[in-house]
């Protein structure tokens, strides 16, 4: 069984920085990927960025290239995210997601999930 716990939610103003960060302990939790999820009111679910468990396959949504960064802390088994240049479409309900398969977390089907952490964007 594996916990993950998310924190750095917040809210911003158009252009601003967050971090988020998502901590994961439990048996193996160092050789899962993990990757980040969000989810905005009337929206389905959508993959933001994810990594596998040694941070060197690395994928990110095309809404968030250039302005997204995933890195994997494998020491503490923590995955953050640093979000740059946010805008009110990023805005949305995000979600730390592990599972032993890449493919499978990506596909959004990974056997864990956080609870979530709010990301508000004002324009």
């Amino acid at each position: 069984q594996v916990q993950l716990v998310e924190s750095g939610g917040g809210s911003v103003q158009a252009g601003g920085s967050l971090r988020l960060s998502c901590a994961a302990s439990g048996n193996g939790a160092s050789m899962f990927s993990m990757g980040w999820f969000r989810q905005a009111p009337g929206k389905e679910r959508e993959g933001v960025a994810g990594t596998d468990d040694a941070g060197t396959v690395i994928r990110y949504a095309d809404s968030v290239k250039g302005r997204f960064t995933v890195s994997k802390d494998n020491a503490k088994n923590t995955l953050h995210l640093h979000m740059n240049n946010l805008k009110a479409e990023d805005t949305a309900l995000y979600y730390c997601a592990a599972d032993i398969v890449f493919g499978r977390m990506w596909r959004g089907s990974p056997d864990y999930w956080g609870q979530g952490t709010q990301v508000t964007v004002s324009s």
